[in-house]
């Protein structure tokens, strides 16, 4: 009778101990898997915190900093290149070669005058006085192709040997490009046309006096 009745009592508290086996390793492995979590859930938070913190201090910093530094200042110094704003203001200024009044005579062109008289001398010289105004070119007008010679407004006279090299064009002659005259031909045409200012470059000879004139065609 007593084993019978303990019988159950053993069944019983094998079953209790059992259950305590069983929850004890259920308790294990949930401890197993609490401890593995983190580490997934670090490189997870790592990379999620970095990339939120990232963006926000991207955004508020430094993708601020990079637009203002690259697209603000590398951009613009990259797309204008030093000194481009500045050329097309110094070709614009009559200083660019052009005179806007009487010259001086410090920016008389060396080579060149307007031609207005031709005085003769005796022939035993072999030389002519030309009656010219020094001068120098002035800017474009808006109704000419060409620039106007602008005057000193002062008379000089300079011997020409009666044997230079003479060449003229319009209106001296029917053609707009530079043809060879004599001396002769030249005094009487401004003798018949005084004052008609026709600018010429000259160069002079060992004497001094001018040698070659070459008439400078002006539309």
């Amino acid at each position: 009778m007593n084993a019978h009745r303990l019988r159950p009592v053993v069944v019983a508290l094998t079953a209790v101990a059992l259950a305590a086996v069983l929850t004890g390793c259920q308790g294990d492995d949930s401890a197993a898997g609490a401890a593995g979590a983190p580490s997934a859930g670090a490189t997870a938070g790592s990379a999620t915190p970095g990339t939120a913190g990232g963006t926000s201090k991207g955004s508020g910093k430094g993708s601020g900093e990079g637009r203002g530094t690259g697209t603000g200042k590398g951009a613009t110094a990259a797309a204008t290149p030093a000194g481009k704003g500045t050329g097309p203001a110094k070709t614009a200024t009559p200083a660019a070669g052009c005179v806007t009044k009487a010259p001086d005579p410090d920016h008389y062109d060396p080579d060149e005058f307007a031609l207005y008289r031709v005085e003769e001398l005796p022939g035993s010289t072999g030389k002519v006085n030309l009656v010219m105004q020094h001068g120098a070119w002035g800017c474009s007008g808006k109704d000419s192709d060409g620039k106007p010679f602008v005057v000193s407004g002062e008379d000089s006279r300079w011997a020409m040997d009666q044997a230079a090299y003479v060449t003229a064009t319009n209106p001296i002659t029917d053609s707009s490009t530079n043809q060879r005259i004599g001396v002769q031909e030249l005094i009487d045409w401004v003798k018949a046309h005084p004052d008609s200012g026709l600018v010429f470059k000259y160069e002079v000879g060992a004497d001094g006096s001018i040698d070659r004139l070459e008439q400078v065609y002006t539309p």
